[in-house]
């Protein structure tokens, strides 16, 4: 493994990302700011929410914001360099396939570890101080987004090697859409008991795992499905998709 070429590709990949980070973080931070202000603020202040709900919001924005940069950061590139032969270029390097895969993975959660620290405060800030939240457990906080963050950028790699380009509005509006909708974001898993057959279906969905995780560390106090089971399943999920995105990029550029 030529760890210089790796780390040359993933610097490469940076500097595109921080030119394009302004549009990229517009467009996927503006919808969970937005859904955290209508929900955290106005339906709160009117009294049409208890406050309460403020604490249970929060990290449930932050995995949707995680999610989507992450997979978005990954899978936009993936489908644009298939389609423009860019990807043969980065074959030629001195370097196998499956870490060149690895390094995209690498970069789309690095970008979705970003996203996830900007909107926290972002929307700490919007809904104010007192909400609920704590940071006294920093190590499941920092396993947990890490997970997050693989699943994010792993999926990326999967949908981009997967959906061509006439089919990307298509991932948005079948796929990632119906994904925040179910994915126990902006209402917690407990919440769908009275729709049993709905709550055993959104288990297929892996941001319900994703914002039940970050509200078991970050409100505790909210009900939440159980710690250990989450991060079983996300590391589960993430060694598989992961498995999953290699065979699949190494599919697509051989081809």
């Amino acid at each position: 493994m030529n760890w210089k070429t790796f780390f040359a590709m993933l610097a490469r990949d940076a500097h595109v990302a921080r030119r394009n980070a302004p549009a990229l973080f517009a467009q996927i931070l503006l919808q969970p700011l937005l859904f955290t202000f209508i929900f955290g603020q106005v339906l709160v202040r009117s009294s049409m929410m208890p406050a309460s709900y403020k604490s249970m919001l929060m990290p449930g924005v932050m995995a949707v914001a995680m999610m989507m940069t992450g997979v978005t950061a990954v899978s936009m590139p993936i489908i644009m360099e298939l389609l423009t032969k860019e990807i043969e270029d980065r074959l030629l390097a001195p370097m196998e396939t499956k870490w060149l895969a690895v390094e995209k993975i690498v970069g789309g959660m690095l970008q979705s570890l970003i996203a996830g620290s900007v909107v926290l405060p972002a929307a700490w800030l919007l809904l104010g101080r007192n909400i609920g939240i704590t940071f006294d457990h920093p190590v499941e906080l920092v396993m947990m987004m890490l997970l997050i963050a693989l699943l994010a950028a792993a999926g990326g790699l999967a949908m981009g090697c997967s959906v061509g380009q006439s089919h990307i509005g298509l991932l948005f509006s079948m796929v990632l859409a119906p994904m925040i909708m179910f994915g126990c974001a902006y209402y917690p898993w407990s919440a769908l008991k009275g729709f049993p057959i709905l709550q055993k279906a959104v288990l297929i969905n892996p941001l319900v795992y994703a914002s039940e995780g970050l509200r078991g560390t970050l409100a505790p106090h909210v009900p939440h499905i159980n710690l250990a089971v989450i991060i079983a399943v996300l590391a589960f999920a993430d060694l598989a998709l992961v498995a999953f995105s290699l065979n699949r990029f190494q599919r697509k550029t051989s081809g």
